[in-house]
């Protein structure tokens, strides 16, 4: 008999994923249009070594390394990230440190565009690939370091940072739109770090401490 681990049907990842969502929702994350966008985004192929991707890989609830120093986001936190933007549909995202294209691909399921950064020229190709072939053509993916934001597709409505920074980059902050949000880990590389909600009004910058976490840092 076939290890369960191993049926890489579209079956047994719809039940994976499945569980992942009921998981998310367990441990907070309400807002069901996440919940319905992690629930339509195939995470297993954005895998950039697809043999990787078993179900419980694919749809376990943790980090996992790509390949350039780099890893797939845990779910938790992806959801987790998206929801704290309070995303609309339509509106103007940057996503900092595309990475394997997955947080990209589950904005866009959202219903916003998304712009995104990724500074190793692979996991770029990579991403644009994926997320066209997936059919979110609303992602953008340009190979560049993401310090200095992406100046000619600005302003954004939301910006969501994928990679730590030791402090919230102003750069970053003033291409958001007044009115608009940022969420970013700060902190020493792969230390203590916690996320950032940052929040630009229109005469003053709020920065608001949220959750502990633990990212690759920004190049």
């Amino acid at each position: 008999m076939n290890d369960p681990a191993e049926d890489r049907s579209e079956a047994s990842m719809q039940k994976a994923r499945q569980a992942m969502v009921d998981q998310i929702q367990r441990y907070g994350v309400t807002d069901e249009r996440v919940l319905v966008a992690m629930r339509k985004v195939r995470r297993e192929v954005f895998f950039p070594d697809t043999e990787m991707a078993l179900p419980m890989v694919a749809y376990g609830d943790f980090p996992f390394p790509i390949g350039w120093r780099a890893t797939i986001s845990q779910p938790y936190i992806v959801a987790y990230m998206t929801a704290r933007l309070a995303l609309r549909p339509g509106e103007r995202v940057l996503e900092i440190g595309t990475g394997s294209g997955y947080q990209a691909a589950v904005l866009a399921a959202m219903g916003v565009q998304v712009w995104s950064l990724e500074v190793v020229p692979e996991l770029a190709a990579h991403a644009q690939r994926v997320c066209a072939a997936e059919g979110f053509e609303g992602v953008n993916v340009r190979c560049a370091t993401g310090v200095e934001g992406w100046k000619d597709a600005a302003p954004f409505d939301a910006i969501l940072v994928t990679c730590a920074a030791a402090t919230v980059p102003d750069e970053l902050v003033y291409q958001l739109v007044v009115g608009g949000r940022m969420i970013i880990p700060v902190g020493p590389p792969m230390e203590a770090q916690k996320l950032v909600m940052v929040r630009r009004q229109e005469n003053k910058i709020t920065c608001e401490d949220d959750l502990a976490v633990r990212f690759v840092s920004m190049v």
